[in-house]
């Protein structure tokens, strides 16, 4: 099982003025848009703003792996002892699977390219 930090999901109640300020003053380009997500290139790890209340404690940052497939990596890490892992969710376009870290914070696994 091969993870690797893909992106950072900031979430945002204005999307549009926080890519804004990535895109235009710390010069991220961007790499994808969705209603309510707009997808910035961070190098080795993206940066996304996400549509959402943002508040400190209450809606942090979280890290996002990649796995190509994410029932697999999810059984995997399930098997390693992580044992905050949800179940794994389905669009037409990606599977996800939220949890938590030790600490409390938050973690996903996506197979969003």
């Amino acid at each position: 099982m091969d993870l690797a930090l893909k992106r950072i999901i900031l979430f945002s109640s204005d999307v549009p003025r926080l890519a804004a300020f990535y895109r235009d003053v710390i010069g991220l380009p961007v790499i994808g848009t969705e209603e309510g997500w707009v997808e910035l290139d961070g190098g080795a790890c993206a940066i996304a703003i996400h549509a959402g209340r943002s508040k400190v404690g209450a809606r942090p940052p979280k890290l996002v792996f990649h796995a190509t497939d994410v029932g697999t990596a999810r059984a995997n890490l399930i098997l390693r002892g992580f044992k905050a892992l949800g179940p794994v969710k389905s669009s037409a376009k990606f599977d996800i699977c939220d949890g938590r870290d030790p600490d409390g914070n938050a973690l996903q696994i996506s197979s969003r390219s």
